[in-house]
């Protein structure tokens, strides 16, 4: 029986909080999270225009850039008017019922890609620790800020491919004298490492039931997986950036907003079936959701409160 996605929050220092989220083809929906509302522990969370900062790490394409710098794009209503329905902003917004438990006020969080930096020499090398994501992602802004971490085919991470396909969490940092927060993530792109790990459906799995893999929307395995994990952790930066937010489980272990439905991308999910996705005609590529510039892309169900249900697009 193939394990469900986890999740495990460690403190690495005081300062310092992460959460690692590892991906695999679930034999079993979580049930508890079919049936309970995700625990919210009163922290803080992330509130007005957050900024995301993309971090190169290693060798992309600009095409492969363009890929992901675009589904940042997609996430804001209003980024792309023309953009087609299901849209990539309609699936974001099921983050706004989070807010709506958590605060009386008007939940109020918007996100635009800010700043792209590109450090493909490899400066710390091809293997990289924890702590040295946390020291890359530092190169972004330091508040109201999610910065991302991508690093290419070539680089191996600590506990990528293993137990996990990405990272997210927060650091402390002093700006201006005073001490500020700013949320964190990284993503691998597994196309040459895990393809069936991190990267299905995309791929053919490593286990459980051996479905013929899907043609990825962008025609790129590696970087349409790493969508596939970024949406996903930035569901759970918004809903639980700081360790304290939603979540269920416990703290070692916890379970977030897309971790709770995993291997679900449509209606009619089971284990090993992605779900009923749209096909594009002319390419025969699967996807859920349409983006900007056209871009189509696959992001995973978010658990919704208001239903104690795996929402999908479609």
């Amino acid at each position: 029986m193939a394990s469900s996605t986890i999740l495990n929050l460690l403190a690495i220092f005081s300062l310092l909080n992460v959460c690692f989220a590892s991906r695999a083809i679930p034999s079993s929906l979580v049930e508890d999270s079919q049936t309970q509302l995700l625990k919210y522990h009163k922290g803080a969370l992330l509130q007005g225009r957050i900024s995301v900062n993309l971090i190169w790490y290693g060798k992309f394409t600009p095409s492969q850039r363009a890929i992901v710098a675009d589904f940042i794009t997609s996430l804001t209503p209003n980024s792309s008017p023309s953009q087609s329905q299901p849209s990539v902003a309609a699936w974001w917004k099921t983050t706004e019922k989070y807010y709506h438990l958590a605060t009386s006020k008007k939940p109020s969080l918007s996100l635009y890609l800010n700043k792209q930096i590109l450090d493909d020499s490899y400066s710390i090398g091809k293997s990289l620790t924890e702590s040295q994501l946390v020291l890359l992602a530092s190169k972004g802004e330091q508040m109201n800020a999610i910065n991302v971490v991508l690093t290419a085919s070539d680089v191996a991470v600590d506990g990528f491919c293993q137990n996990r396909c990405g990272t997210h969490g927060s650091k402390s940092t002093a700006v201006k004298g005073k001490n500020q927060k700013f949320a964190y993530i990284w993503v691998g792109n597994s196309e040459t490492q895990c393809p069936g790990y991190c990267a299905w459906p995309f791929h053919q799995p490593i286990y459980g039931p051996q479905t013929p893999p899907l043609v990825a929307p962008n025609n790129d395995v590696g970087v349409d997986g790493m969508v596939i994990n970024l949406s996903g952790l930035l569901a759970g930066t918004a809903t639980n950036p700081f360790g304290n937010g939603f979540y269920q489980g416990p703290a070692d272990a916890p379970l977030e907003a897309a971790t709770a439905c995993p291997g679900v991308y449509a209606k009619g999910a089971y284990p090993g079936y992605a779900g009923d996705l749209l096909v594009e005609k002319s390419s025969g590529a699967s996807y859920n959701a349409h983006g900007a510039d056209g871009r189509k892309y696959l992001l995973p169900a978010i658990y919704d409160p208001s239903t104690s249900k795996c929402s999908t697009l479609i």
